[in-house]
Order: C-alpha cells, then structure tokens, then sequence
C-alpha cells in the first residue's frame, strides 16, 4: 500500500475557518480548491455532489469525506485532498453536523493512508475537536500526515464545555427503549453531546455507543455538551433523561408485580430436568427437541470504490429501514405500540454514526462492502454480548438481526434459509437465536414451540412468536445447544421451562392441561364459520383486516365473513419500487377471486405518520401525524391516487363485491374531491358505481358525522388513530401507549355520536380498529349501534362468541353504561357485565 509521503497534503488546500453556507456550498468549494491546484478537472466537483445525492459521506464525530463518483476518476488529474475547517459547524445531514470536510481526488489507492490516519482520530474526540479550532494548517496536515506512534494506553475521556452529573436510577439499567429516547433527545439540541462512565465516553447520538457503556442501576455518569446554546441545550436532555425515571421505575413495579403473582404454569406430575430460560411466549407445547445448527455462509471479501460501497450501503440500509417500518406498524396493529416500539429502537440501530463509521473504515482499509458491514455489526454485537447484562444480550441479537437484513440487501445470495428440513411429529426448535424471518416462516403444525439459548423476550422473535401462538423461552443458555436430537420435552413458554424426558405421568398431565386450557377455545372455533348473531336475532358482521391474498385463506378459516380492510400500503412498502396499475390491478383481482364472492373494502393508499416509504421520496415533516397523510396526500399526488383508483375500478368491472375507502379525511370538501376523482375514472372505463366510504379517524370526522353521510356510503372508525388524536397521545410512543386506550368514554363517544349521524342518513358504520378484536370492545361497539366489526383473523372466534352470548338490548345498556363513565378504567370495571349476560357459545348453540 502506498505511504503517506505519496500523496503529501498540500499547504495551499487547507482552508481555516471556512464559512460555506451549507453542504451544497462546502462541497462546490472543496472541488473549487481541488480544481485550483491542478488536482482535477472543473467537472468534478459536479460528480462530488452527484455522488452526496448517492450516499451519504459524512463519517461521524464532524468530519465528512466527499469525493467523485467511481466512473469520474478520468476527472483526476493527479491525487490530493482539499481540507475546509467549519469551526461553526454546517449540517450535513438531519442530526449531523460537520467541521471537518475533506474533499477527495483521488485515481489510485494512495489516500487510503490517511483516511486510516483520519479513522483513528474518530476514536480519539479530543484530538480531533482540537483540529475544528485550530489556527495551525500544519496541526491539521500533521494529524492527518503522522505515522502512528506506537500503541499507548488510551487517555481519560475528558468532558465538554458544560455538564451535569447524574446517578442511573433505572432500575433495568440502560436499554435499549430509554437510550433511544437520549439519542432522539441528543439529536435535537444541535449540539455535541457526550455521556461518560469512568473513563469510557459515548456520543449521545449514537445509539451503540451508548448501550455500549452498560450502564447499571447506581452508575454515575457524566453528561456534557459543547456548541452553540449549550447550556440550554444540556438542560433540556437532562429533563428528558430523569423524566424517563418515573416511567421505568413504574414499569419496573408493574413486572415485579406480575412475577409475585401466582404462577398459573404447568406442573409435572413427579421431578423433572428443567432448563430454565425467559418466558416469551406463553402456552404449552409437547414435541421432541430439534436443535437447528446454522452454519455461517462465508461472506465475501471483494474490495469495490469506496463511492460505489457507500452507495450501494446507503440503498440496503434505507430499503431495511423501509421493512422495519411495514414490521412496526404491522406489529402495532396486532399487538399494539407498546410492543411496536421496540423496532424504533431497533430502527436506530441502522443509524448509529459508530457502526456506519467502522464500515466505512474497513472499506477504506481495502475490504469489500459485505465483508465489512458483516465485520463492523460482529464486532459491536460482541461488545455488546460481552457486558453481561441480558437487556443488552437481547439488543446483540437484534443487531445481527438488523445486520442480516441489511446484508442481505446488499447481497441477496447470502440471504439463505436458515431452516431445513424437519424431523416429521410435532418439534420445539431449539437455537441459539432465530431471524424473525425464520420465526414468520415456521410452520405452527409441525413447530409446536420455540427455545432459544439467546435472545430476549422482547426480540423480535419473541414478538413473532406471540403473533404466532407459539409457545417460546428465551435466554435459555447455551446448554440447550447441547440436548441429544429428539429428546422429548415440554415447553412452559409462559414459565420459560423446557422440561426433558418427561415420564407417562408427566405426559398425561401436561395433555390435561392443555385440553382445559383449550377448551373454551374449541368452543369457540367450532362455531367460527356461524354469523355473530345475538341471542334475541341481532347480526353484525364479523370480517379480517388482512394486506395481501396470500391471507385471505387464513381470515376465512377463522370464520371471517370478508375483508373489512385491505391494507394497501403494504404494496408499497415492501417493495422497493412504486407498484404500476397492472400490478395492483391483479392484486386486487386475486383478493376478490380468494374471497370467492364475500364483500371486501380495500382502503385507498394511506402513507405518511408511521408508515413511510423511501422510494415514493414525500417530504420530511416535523410532525408527519399531523401533516400530509391519507387523504391529503392522495389529493395532493394524482400520480399515486389515480392508477389505484383505476385498478380497483378495473376489479369491479371483472366482477366481485368491492367497496372502496378512503383514510383520514377530515372536511366535506375532501369527500367531494375524492367523489369527483372516483366519477371521473369509472366514467372512463365504464366500471360499475362502487360503495365509497371513509375512515373516522380523527375527531373532525366524527363531530361532523352528519354532514359528511351525506357524501359517503359508509363510514369505517379506525379506533387506533381516533384514539391518538382523541386524546393528543402518539400511539408510537412507549411511556404513554398504557393511556392511549380505545376504551376511553371520549373515544366511545365519538363512535357513538357517529352511528347516530349515519343512521339518520341510511349509512352502516363498521369499526377496524384494534377495540374491535377485543371481545369485551366488540361487544360495546356492537351496543353503540356499529354494524360491521373488522379485525385480525385469530381474533375472530372469541368475538364471534362472545356477540352470539348476548342480547342486543343488555350491550346497548352496557354501552350506555359505558359512556357514563368518567375514565377508561371504569369503563373496563364493566367487564364482569359482559361475562354475567353472555352464555357460552356451545350453549347457545345447543
């Protein structure tokens, strides 16, 4: 490899105190600088900024490297570096502020030097802040030029300008959910902001870094800022850090209350073997023991321009991101936000500067792009794995989750399947770990339960596995790797015990367990396919909210009656690319040929708040929730609306009972647009007239119920977004997501106010929010008037059950009940009513 000496920095290229009026400008002057010197052609500083509009160049700790495109290397005329020190600091990115650009021109390998040179100062933070207020251009030259002296012991971590101490009162330490509050925190000041323990010190704004302390309950820290409004900024951090106390603390109780609970596990009959492990899962499973072995594929070496791996590091990462999105909200309908903030955390993993920094170092250092994501993930997973704090343990297997996504993006031959073939009978799969890919793709006939010897109960396994009913266990130690293949064995997921070789008697106890535990859910599947019919002859419609045909099958074997929302933002968001007409045409035309005739409602595209999608590049907002999303953004971006509208029209037209929805409206003037749009292309293709309705999503639309049945066919309340803006609490946001409940009598009274308005004008009102899943929510929704209640296919039996066990008279009374209470709480103390009046589905039938 080339010497430093090769490419020496030359005096005339440092420019102190630079003042550019942005990044635009800092990188146009680095290329003017290069330019001047005779280092390259004029053009190159256009293919420098073409190559930012690629990838991001910034490193991390205030230095940006950017440089040309690999297929403009003809525009250098000779090697060099172009060094702007911005003391004030420009942003680079949101949240990334540079004081160090050095523009690269470069034909040959013989910058590698001191970029290595420039790597290591990103580990030494005094150091290089030292060069973001010099006065010496030969202090910068030398930092970058020197040899690196041979290894010392690290120095002290030294603070900034301004800093406060503070004692970690959490009493889980810090995890993963309040560090990512820090960083969002960090994030927002401006401002460099450092956290030190001892002599180890983190950025604030990166998410490993900070985990990487590992931080315990009683560590004292130091918290410190330098930058402009510093002090202020510091002050503001400090609120968010100690008003997170009260949260964990009280989340601390509630799980040591529920471990003092009585245990409602399963007991073997007589002494077993137990591995112990975390519950993550609950339920009871008997199988015999396969441990899946999964060999690491080899990961290719093959070094690439360092644009060209930035580019292509930048695309895998933002299409990753794009796939946690769909997995959160997808989660946060299912099984609500609390357990859908934990991809917030794990979506602030991919950007983390350190890890992004080490990948772009390796490649610096002449590895190839795989190999060196690969490497940089292993590399912090293992120093987070080695703490031994088991919160972190569950972020280490996060990570290389994350890690495997991303790699796969970057290479999808190294996707691979982790599962082979399994052993015939039922089987709890044993591994170190599982990728929620893996844990999607089990099949719950033959995989009965999982254990895994790593992990947390808050992986995104365990998640899965919960979505699943799987029985799992978690954190079970690497001596379950070691049990002999087929070893019989009962899994208590709720317990978090794999017993071994359990006797007949054993056996016999475990299957009576488990036929008590599932009986009053046969009671309830047996009748899944019979209509909800209230015992004095009321009916309300019982359907699915599914996104793709693949799982229509699925709803209507659960008893689902037909689709009372399609989600079709999931067309977009797992993809990477914008789906044409033809392309949602025979979408649509699959789910209504799946349905085999039943009714269903496809909601129009609803992006924007939680659900993002890279490739459709909308603008960032600073409150997306209340900015252009559903509708709004539909009348706004005809390039989306229209082909949809046109491929649903087109479905029609083949045949099927198809309704159309459209999501967030909040004025009459909306409603009349959409009309006009819808007219206007049945018109055009001389499609059938279709039901149009709209979702009841925000308080707007339910006081003003009664003007807007005038316009519509139908109204559908998405009871998850009118909840939120009911109550002014995000449902995205973890220390608040126990008080955004459906069941609060504001909530409850919107909906009811709005079955009035539409019965007034001859309208039906469904509900596909997450209360109606809920039976005990059902049941009230179906006592306030609503007429079609639409939710996850499992959920669909007990509330079918639990409707057919009443009389329509005593849920209109328990609904009246219900608005006149004054909290959620109260409304859910009614729930004893329920059960009182409601007889069991087999007796009814009976």
């Amino acid at each position: 490899m080339a010497s430093a000496a090769s490419m020496p920095i030359a005096r005339e290229l440092v420019r102190l105190d630079a003042r550019p009026a942005d990044k635009a400008a800092a990188i146009a002057e680095a290329g003017q600088l290069l330019a001047a010197a005779g280092c390259v052609e004029p053009g190159y500083a256009a293919s420098m900024a073409r190559r930012e509009q690629a990838a991001n160049t910034f490193l991390g700790h205030g230095v940006a490297i950017p440089h040309g495109l690999g297929e403009d290397r003809g525009l250098v005329r000779r090697n060099g570096l172009a060094i702007l020190q911005i003391r004030d600091g420009i942003e680079w990115n949101p949240g990334q502020v540079a004081h160090l650009v050095i523009g690269i021109a470069a034909a040959s390998d013989e910058h590698i030097a001191i970029l290595r040179r420039l790597t290591r100062l990103l580990n030494d933070p005094a150091a290089l802040q030292s060069l973001f207020t010099t006065d010496d251009a030969e202090v910068i030259i030398a930092a970058l030029g020197a040899e690196p002296a041979a290894a010392a012991p690290a120095a002290p971590a030294q603070d900034l300008a301004e800093r406060f101490d503070w004692v970690v009162d959490y009493p889980a330490g810090l995890h993963a959910r309040p560090a990512t509050r820090w960083v969002e925190a960090a994030r927002a000041t401006g401002c460099r902001v450092q956290v030190r323990h001892g002599d180890q010190a983190a950025e604030a704004t990166a998410l490993v870094g900070l985990l990487q302390l590992g931080l315990r309950p009683g560590d004292r820290i130091t918290v410190s800022a330098d930058g402009r409004d510093a002090a202020a900024a510091l002050a503001r951090l400090r609120a968010t850090i100690t008003g997170l106390s009260a949260q964990e603390k009280a989340d601390a109780a509630l799980a040591a209350q529920r471990a003092a609970a009585p245990v409602r596990g399963w007991e073997p009959a007589g002494p077993l073997v137990a591995l112990a492990g975390i519950g993550a899962s609950p339920g009871l499973a008997i199988g015999r023991v396969h441990v899946l072995t999964q060999a690491e594929a080899a990961i290719p070496d093959t070094p690439l321009p360092l644009a060209e791996g930035g580019a292509r590091l930048e695309a895998a990462i933002r299409a990753t991101r794009a796939q946690l999105k769909a997995l959160e909200d997808d989660t946060a309908r299912r099984l609500g936000p609390g357990e859908a903030a934990i991809f917030r955390a794990h979506a602030g993993l991919l950007e983390d500067p350190d890890l992004i920094t080490l990948t772009c170092q390796l490649m610096v250092e002449g590895h190839g792009l795989a190999w060196s994501w690969h490497q940089a993930v292993e590399r912090v997973a293992g120093s987070l794995a080695a703490l031994g704090n088991p919160v972190l343990a569950g972020r280490a297997a996060d990570l290389r989750d994350v890690g495997r996504r991303v790699l796969a993006q970057i290479d999808p031959t190294l996707a691979g399947g982790s599962l082979a073939s399994l052993p015939e009978g039922p089987v709890i799969l044993v591994a170190e770990d599982l990728a929620p890919s893996d844990t999607a793709g089990l099949d719950p006939k033959r995989v009965v339960g999982l254990a895994t010897a790593a992990g947390g109960p808050t992986s995104h396994t365990a998640i899965l596995a919960r979505t699943l009913g799987l029985p799992a266990m978690v954190a079970g130690t690497a001596a379950l790797l070691d049990l002999p293949p087929s070893t019989e064995a009962v899994l208590d997921g709720g317990a978090g015990r794999l017993h071994l070789s359990p006797g007949e008697a054993d056996l016999a106890a475990a299957r009576a367990f488990l036929a008590a535990q599932g009986e009053q859910r046969a009671r309830e599947a047996a009748l899944r396919a019979e209509p909800a019919v209230t015992r004095d002859g009321h009916r309300i419609e019982v359907a699915a909210n599914i996104n793709t045909p693949d799982q229509a099958g699925f709803a209507l074997a659960q008893g689902a009656e037909g689709v009372g929302l399609m989600r079709t933002e999931f067309l977009f968001l797992e993809r990477g690319d914008t789906p044409d007409e033809a392309d949602q045409h025979a979408i649509y035309r699959a789910m209504l040929a799946a349905l085999e005739g039943r009714p269903l409602i496809v909601r129009a595209l609803d992006i924007g708040g939680d659900k993002q999608v890279p490739h459709l590049r909308l603008p960032v907002e600073a409150n997306p929730f209340l900015g252009v999303r559903g509708a709004r953004l539909l009348l706004r971006r005809p390039d989306l609306m229209e082909p949809q509208l046109r491929a649903l029209y087109r479905a029609a037209a083949a045949g099927g009972p198809l309704s159309i929805m459209f999501p967030m409206v909040t004025s009459v003037p909306e409603v009349i647009a959409l009309r006009a749009a819808c007219e206007r292309i049945r018109a055009e293709l001389g499609a059938p007239a279709v039901p149009l309705g709209i979702m009841v999503e925000v308080p707007a639309a339910a006081v003003q119920a009664d003007a807007l049945a005038r316009h519509v066919d139908f109204f559908s309340v998405g009871t998850n977004d009118l909840t939120q803006y009911t109550l002014a609490i995000d449902r995205q946001n973890p220390d608040l997501a126990a008080e955004a409940d459906s069941l609060h009598p504001a909530v409850l009274r919107l909906i009811g106010q709005t079955v009035e308005a539409a019965t007034r004008h001859g309208r039906w009102v469904g509900v596909c929010g997450g209360l109606a899943g809920e039976p005990f929510g059902a049941a009230l929704l179906a006592g306030l008037g609503v007429a079609e209640l639409s939710m996850t296919p499992r959920d669909i039996p007990a509330v079918k059950a639990a409707l057919r066990g009443a009389e329509l008279a005593g849920l209109r009374d328990l609904a009246a009940r219900a608005l006149a209470c004054g909290t959620a709480e109260e409304v859910r103390a009614l729930e004893p009513a329920l059960r009182a009046m409601t007889q069991p589905a087999a007796q009814v039938a009976a």
